[in-house]
């Protein structure tokens, strides 16, 4: 059994040395490169033994004497290349480079027409027993330069307005004795500069916009591909004369980051005997500079009326927005939208509040109305010249007041813009301050305690507000009751006197509070105070205050203020801004009779009770005292 064992193991071993050997290979031939450019030959050795960093050694045998081999470069030896090849060694043109220990590559920069042949990788052998390869060869041919690039227009280095559009064209060709294809590439160069490190120097950098490849498709660069899924970026070939095609690249709206040089790549392709691509020419051709005007630097957007524009409630309100500094030479869409945030009153303004769209115009004229779209039939908006639109309003309503601005996206290069497309740029013009001109309206307030018997704690107290408006057109009075404690005196002494002298300081008056109101469309409103309040509408001009089974806590100082409300056009209230506080009425209250009996009764009655106490105690005491003497006596 053992002896089975270690025959088997023999024979593995066997094998295994004869059938690992040596093996040297380089690519399939014939291998066809171009005049001018470089070549470059993978040469790998396995199935060896030895060290893992072996030498190799590259050969030439040119196809006018295919006997005669030439020493190219060795990775052993300096001195083996040839005479012929000597002066190419040292100055690096030809060279040897290590992918690895076992793997290098010939580099041939610039291929001459002699350079043609068979070329033969030699690796010295580094094994116990001669068995295997030792070298491969790859035939490769020569073919001349005929890849031709140019331009038929180039880039002037006139600044371009931000979304003109761009046009490149670049016509390239090739006519080779074997199969080849051409890619072209369009390029920019420059840009924000990029530091290399901690050097000083700043590199631009470069990237591929568009290019036709090789198979003839179209691949936009990493940094372009939305602009072309989105058809802002094209590219074409078309038929030039004299067999040389014209590739024709469009910007349709430049941006400011596409300032920069521009260049345009032409590439010869050869698809080798493995089924690779190899890219075996290239040239590359400046177009020019391109300097991109910011539309930021040039647009203003402006309002008209400027300042504070006040409104008569019925009149017409009149808002014009213009637009400048369009480059004339660039077709732009532009959004144009009247956004309007708080309320104006006479008062003063605020300009708070939420911001709301009243109105808009898209890029194809077509007109929206935004927080009240019944404005329709009362207002319109129109384009009455280039980069100039009205907003009319035929009859302005009291919530028509407010700051209005003016806000303006433009779509640079783009007329009809899609629903997603970004706005190039979006600006506001400054506020206008629309505030309602109120007319003439006279308010008068006063307020009454009507005669009757003293007020007393739990009965109902009763005051009356008269109001009157004089004004044109339809008005009401909106009424509201305050209510504020009577203000007690203070108390301020005089120190350091020979005597204290008191005089009372004017009484300290607290914030009003609101008890009940009477809203213009006669509506009542309650505000509870722990006390139970009605109010209630006498007669037109006359608004009565009560409050049942009033107590303490409802004495205090009254008044009652009056504000006038109109009527619009449209039907529409709103307040004009006129108001009026009536004179201060003062409730006291007064205890009831029930309460003032009840004083002198508690009086009489503890008295009577300390009196009765008194004489018992002092009967008691007296009828003591003589018992005891009696008994002292017997």
């Amino acid at each position: 059994m053992m002896a089975s064992v270690k025959t088997l193991l023999f024979f593995l071993q066997w094998v295994l040395h004869y059938a690992v050997c040596r093996e040297v290979s380089v690519p399939t031939g014939p291998l066809y490169r171009v005049a001018g450019f470089s070549l470059s030959l993978p040469c790998s050795v396995s199935g060896y033994e030895g060290p893992r960093m072996q030498s190799f050694e590259w050969y030439l045998y040119r196809d006018a004497a295919p006997a005669i081999q030439i020493g190219i470069v060795s990775t052993l030896d300096k001195e083996f290349p040839y005479a012929i090849y000597q002066a190419r060694v040292r100055s690096g043109e030809v060279r040897v480079e290590r992918d690895s220990g076992d793997k290098v590559r010939l580099v041939v920069q610039r291929l001459r027409s002699e350079d043609q042949g068979k070329y033969e990788c030699y690796t010295p052998t580094t094994d116990a027993r001669y068995l295997g390869t030792y070298s491969d060869s790859v035939v490769v041919k020569v073919i001349p330069d005929t890849l031709q690039i140019s331009f038929l227009r180039s880039l002037t280095g006139q600044p371009m307005p931000e979304g003109a559009e761009l046009t490149l064209t670049c016509s390239a060709s090739i006519q080779s004795e074997v199969l080849t294809h051409l890619s072209v590439t369009f390029g920019k160069r420059g840009g924000p500069g990029v530091r290399s490190g901690a050097s000083s120097e700043v590199h631009t950098y470069h990237k591929e916009i568009i290019s036709i490849d090789n198979l003839l498709r179209v691949i936009p660069g990493n940094s372009y591909k939305k602009r072309y899924d989105d058809g802002e970026i094209t590219l074409e070939k078309r038929n030039g004369p004299g067999g040389h095609d014209v590739y024709v690249m469009k910007m349709k709206a430049v941006q400011p980051d596409d300032t920069g040089s521009y260049f345009c790549e032409a590439s010869q392709w050869i698809r080798d005997p493995d089924k690779s691509w190899q890219k075996i020419a290239q040239r590359m051709l400046d177009i020019g500079n391109l300097t991109v005007l910011q539309l930021a630097e040039s647009l203003t957007v402006t309002s008209s009326p400027r300042g504070e524009v006040p409104l008569q409630v019925g009149s017409p309100l009149i808002l014009t927005c213009e637009v400048l500094g369009l480059p004339s030479e660039v077709d732009s869409g532009l959004l144009v939208q009247w956004m309007k945030r708080g309320s104006v009153s006479s008062d003063g303004v605020a300009t708070g509040g939420v911001e709301v769209e009243v109105v808009r115009m898209s890029p194809d004229s077509v007109v929206s109305w935004g927080d009240d779209p019944s404005r329709a039939s009362g207002g319109s908006m129109e384009k009455v010249a280039f980069g100039k639109y009205s907003l009319k309003l035929f009859s302005a309503r009291s919530a028509d007041a407010g700051v209005y601005q003016c806000m303006v996206s433009v779509y640079a290069g783009r007329r009809n813009p899609g629903s997603s497309t970004a706005a190039t740029l979006t600006q506001r013009s400054e506020g206008v301050t629309v505030t309602r001109k109120a007319k003439e309206v006279l308010v008068a307030a006063v307020a009454q305690l009507p005669r009757g018997p003293l007020l007393k704690r739990g009965s109902t107290v009763t005051l009356i507000c008269n109001t009157n408006v004089t004004t044109t057109g339809p008005a009401q009075p909106q009424v509201k009751w305050l209510w504020r404690p009577i203000p007690a005196p203070v108390i301020k002494t005089r120190q350091g006197s020979p005597s204290e002298t008191s005089s009372p300081n004017l009484p300290v008056e607290e914030k009003p509070r609101l008890i009940a109101a009477i809203m213009h469309d006669g509506v009542a409103q309650v505000y509870s105070n722990g006390s139970e309040v009605s109010i209630d509408r006498l007669s037109a001009n006359s608004y009565r205050l009560r409050v049942h089974s009033a107590n303490l806590d409802d004495q205090g100082v009254y008044t009652c203020q009056a504000e006038a409300w109109g009527m619009d056009p449209n039907g529409a209230w709103y307040n004009t801004g006129a108001k009026a506080e009536s004179n201060t009425v003062t409730v006291y209250l007064y205890a009831r009779a029930a309460d003032l009996l009840l004083i002198p009764l508690v009086v009489g009655v503890s008295s009577a009770l300390f009196v009765g106490i008194v004489i018992i105690a002092a009967v008691t005491c007296c009828f003591m005292k003589r018992l005891a003497k009696r008994r002292a006596q017997k």
